[in-house]
């Protein structure tokens, strides 16, 4: 009887580090921008090689809810913040990967998911505002053939970028950030215009909003419903279409009491 129980409460053990590994990886799957049935899928093949096959998972942008055998049940797993970050979902398709190829044991594998959601920003901080004030330029150039403005539409740009950053690590809520940058963007743009340092508003303001446009937010809403899933496909264009307004609507602001 002894050996029966202490056989039964490994195998409860086992499978509940199963589930935590699977809530876990797909928690940062989709924090980091992936698609949602590549979440499902990845927790799918991580139970099937842990010899979980009994195992269901429901997938949404907010929430993740697996359930395994009676002796795991059900766990949730509540996601609180979404981003970008393609390094995060490389490194978790690799584990699941070397899992696959029983290079790993599950504790191996739940302890280096833990890494994987705390790695740090790939590139300088430095770097990422000359990304965001080359996009800017490049933008007003390229759809507008306004070489004149380059070199303000990249400044205006990149303290947009600074702006949105700055407040979207204070506040939360991701279109109160964009709103706050693409309001300070419309003032710069039109100061710079008063003060002799660019030759057209509307140029500036196309060309330094760019960084913030919520291009992938789209896309992944446009993938989740061809997909087949019609609550986080529209759940994330919602969010996307939310961002976006708030830039209009910023830039709107600006434009009226300073234009």
């Amino acid at each position: 009887m002894g050996k029966h129980e202490n056989r039964s409460k490994k195998k409860q053990a086992y499978s509940n580090k199963v589930v935590q590994t699977c809530l876990l990886a797909g928690k940062i799957l989709i924090e980091n921008g992936s698609e949602l049935n590549r979440v499902s899928d990845t927790i799918k093949r991580i139970a099937d090689n842990a010899g979980l096959k009994d195992l269901n998972a429901y997938v949404t942008i907010t929430g993740l809810m697996i359930s395994a055998n009676d002796e795991a049940g059900a766990q949730i797993k509540e996601i609180e913040k979404r981003d970008f970050d393609l390094r995060r979902i490389a490194a978790v398709n690799k584990l699941s990967r070397r899992f696959a190829e029983k290079k790993l044991t599950i504790n191996q594998f739940y302890r280096l998911l833990l890494k994987v959601e705390h790695i740090g920003l790939y590139y300088p901080f430095w770097l990422l505002m000359v990304a965001a004030a080359v996009l800017s330029g490049a933008i007003t150039v390229v759809f507008n053939n306004d070489i004149p403005d380059f070199f303000i539409t990249s400044l205006v740009g990149m303290f947009g970028w600074l702006i949105f950053r700055e407040v979207s690590t204070r506040v939360h809520a991701s279109f109160i950030s964009e709103f706050v940058a693409a309001m300070s963007i419309g003032a710069m743009a039109i100061y710079a215009v008063k003060f002799g340092l660019g030759q057209s508003v509307d140029n500036i303001i196309i060309g330094a909003v760019m960084p913030l446009v919520p291009g992938v937010p789209i896309t992944n809403a446009v993938r989740d419903l061809i997909s087949g899933n019609l609550i986080s496909g529209p759940a994330r264009g919602i969010e996307a279409l939310i961002c976006a307004c708030a830039l209009g609507f910023g830039v709107s602001l600006a434009l009226i009491w300073l234009g």
